[in-house]
């Protein structure tokens, strides 16, 4: 513990960084778990609660139900799905389709790039830092090699130097590893919002219009109405 404690007081300029660093992505991981977090909708929980909502109210209670929920799924990806419903089908595939693609998923992957590069950074910079320590105890081997004294008190600041690797390393694995299970996750959130708006097609296929909402049923034609008096 008392060599880590000389390597923060001898290489300051490398390990404070570092730390620095290290908080920065401690607390990058917390914020994108939260997130996360706060993405999640229990289907199971969540589904009888809004076809219940759709049978009622048709899709205008359907879309206000979705909007006071929390979770991506219902918050944005059934709004674009309802909010198109009147065009029929194929219109709220797209809508859900271009959700996920151009809003969804780009805030899924937020602040992964950035726990990436901290994580490729720290590994650089711990080996530059034993690198240049290595470089400065070499030299003073030489200048004690040249005024004939013993080189074996430089031994320990060998070992020293190479707090600068450790300290990176011990930065980069868990924020790799981490963002390997963002991904993983992200890739198994895609997933559950695809079939989700499968389920939302069709819960709103199979749904009767109510009163004043008839024109939410896909394939409704206005036309037919007043044809037939």
């Amino acid at each position: 513990m008392s060599a880590f404690f000389d390597f923060l007081t001898g290489e300051w300029y490398f390990a404070f960084p570092m730390l620095l660093m290290s908080l920065a992505a401690a607390t990058l991981v917390i914020w994108r778990i939260l997130l996360n977090y706060n993405a999640r909708t229990d289907m199971n929980q969540f589904l009888p609660l809004f076809q219940k909502a759709l049978e009622k109210d048709g899709t205008e209670g359907a879309l206000r139900f979705c909007r006071a929920q929390q979770g991506m799924i219902p918050r944005r990806l059934f709004v674009a799905g309802l909010e198109t419903s009147k065009q029929g089908l194929s219109a709220m595939r797209r809508a859900m389709a271009n959700v996920i693609e151009l809003e969804i998923l780009p805030d899924l992957n937020f602040l992964l790039p950035t726990i990436l590069a901290i994580a490729k950074i720290a590994t650089m910079v711990g080996l530059l830092g034993t690198v240049i320590s290595m470089i400065n105890t070499f030299n003073k081997i030489q200048e004690a090699a040249a005024r004939g004294e013993s080189a074996t008190g430089q031994a320990g600041a060998i070992g020293l130097a190479l707090f600068a690797t450790a300290l990176g390393l011990v930065t980069a694995i868990p924020l790799v590893f981490s963002h390997v299970l963002f991904k993983a996750w992200i890739n198994q959130f895609e997933v559950k919002m695809k079939g989700a708006a499968q389920k939302l097609i069709l819960l709103v296929q199979a749904a009767k219009p109510v009163k004043g909402d008839a024109a939410a049923k896909p394939g409704f034609d206005p036309t037919a109405i007043s044809s037939r008096r």
